[in-house]
């Protein structure tokens, strides 16, 4: 065996020839301050009880997260409470919207910037993933949503004829797509969200007969899988004016996964980011339930939940109270911007970008700066 002096020489030899060939920072110590040690920083999701399932305060960035369910569940809802979430920490987001469907007056009731909001509405499924790496490698965006893989179609089945037989074409345009996103996606730190539909396989008769579109790639390369769905309806007389929803964290490589949580999705307003503090709090016993009447302290804040739920609103500094003892009790950070992201690339040694990307093709300065 050669001596530790030798060894050492020789390691130092060959990572002085690897930063050489390939550029500092191609390979590191684990040690060393860089984007492998990084923190993990997220992105809130909008609904409180989402963020503690999800174990990191909500969607992380620099990762593929996946958000599948059933039509009407509540996916897009979902994606856009997390853009107009990174809005409200002064990030920039862009939606690619191969589906054609994105209301702009419902993003804006949520809370989304939509004058700042970079939209695309691409032709074919290789442009949507070619305008999704451009944004990307362009290390200015903070959230980008793509919905959704089932409208990603591949140019040859344009082009084609009603009836032609594609096979595996899409799940191989998704699997290229992300061997090639993976790498800038962690590089710019930018949170790339697929919102997916579900499908049924054929012929199943033990086990689950679902499945999701676009082949198996994209479950591999995300850190984060949400099932997404409806599993109730919201009355006020014999008016349905919403949702309760049901999301299970399917998948999780940032923290123990298999966690669920439920909140309320109403029409035209979103979640119900109050409902779902009361219930967390009322867990938590914060806030202390008997029979239909709520009390925080000594004082009764209101009898049913939609009464205390008003009084929360209507009481800014007891509102932020009980969030802050929710957030304790939990373990939540609070929420981290973008700000705090750049501060740590650049003490990391670099901007957050790879100088092997290609120039930047959208300029979005002008859009953080006014954000």
């Amino acid at each position: 065996m050669n001596k530790p002096v030798d060894r050492e020489r020789s390691l130092q030899l060959a990572i002085g020839s690897i930063e050489k060939q390939f550029g500092k920072g191609a390979i590191m110590r684990l040690n060393a301050e860089g984007p492998v040690t990084r923190d993990i920083q997220s992105i809130p999701t909008g609904a409180l009880s989402l963020d503690i399932a999800l174990g990191i305060g909500g969607v992380p960035r620099g990762r593929v997260v996946e958000i599948f369910g059933p039509e009407s569940s509540g996916k897009t809802t979902l994606a856009l409470h997390i853009v107009a979430e990174a809005n409200r920490l002064g990030g920039v987001a862009a939606f690619i919207d191969a589906e054609h469907a994105l209301d702009v007056k419902y993003a804006r009731n949520l809370g989304v910037n939509t004058d700042d909001l970079l939209v695309s509405q691409p032709d074919t499924g290789e442009q949507a993933l070619e305008i999704a790496d451009m944004l990307v490698r362009s290390g200015s965006i903070d959230v980008l949503v793509i919905d959704s893989v089932a409208a990603l179609v591949p140019r040859a089945e344009i082009e084609g004829e009603m009836g032609d037989s594609h096979v595996g074409l899409q799940a191989r345009l998704m699997s290229q797509a992300l061997r090639k996103l993976t790498g800038s996606i962690c590089r710019s730190r930018t949170c790339v969200i697929f919102i997916n539909q579900i499908r049924m396989k054929i012929g199943v008769m033990f086990g689950n007969p679902e499945t999701t579109s676009g082949g198996n790639a994209l479950k591999f390369y995300s850190s984060v899988r949400l099932d997404i769905r409806r599993i109730g309806a919201i009355k006020k007389g014999s008016d349905v004016i919403g949702n309760r929803t049901r999301v299970k964290v399917v998948k999780n490589k940032l923290a123990p996964p298999f966690r669920v949580c439920e909140f309320d999705i109403i029409f035209n307003r979103g979640i119900d980011k109050l409902g779902d503090l009361l219930d967390l709090a009322a867990n938590a016993e914060i806030v202390d339930k008997s029979g239909s009447w709520y009390s925080y302290g000594e004082e009764r804040i209101g009898q049913g939940r939609d009464n205390a739920r008003d009084f929360l609103q209507e009481n800014e500094a007891i509102h932020q109270e009980v969030e802050r003892r929710v957030r304790e009790h939990y373990g939540m950070p609070p929420p981290s911007g973008p700000k705090a992201t750049e501060q740590e690339s650049n003490s990391a040694g670099g901007n957050g970008k790879d100088p092997r990307d290609r120039p930047r093709p959208v300029n979005t300065k002008k859009a953080r700066a006014s954000s």
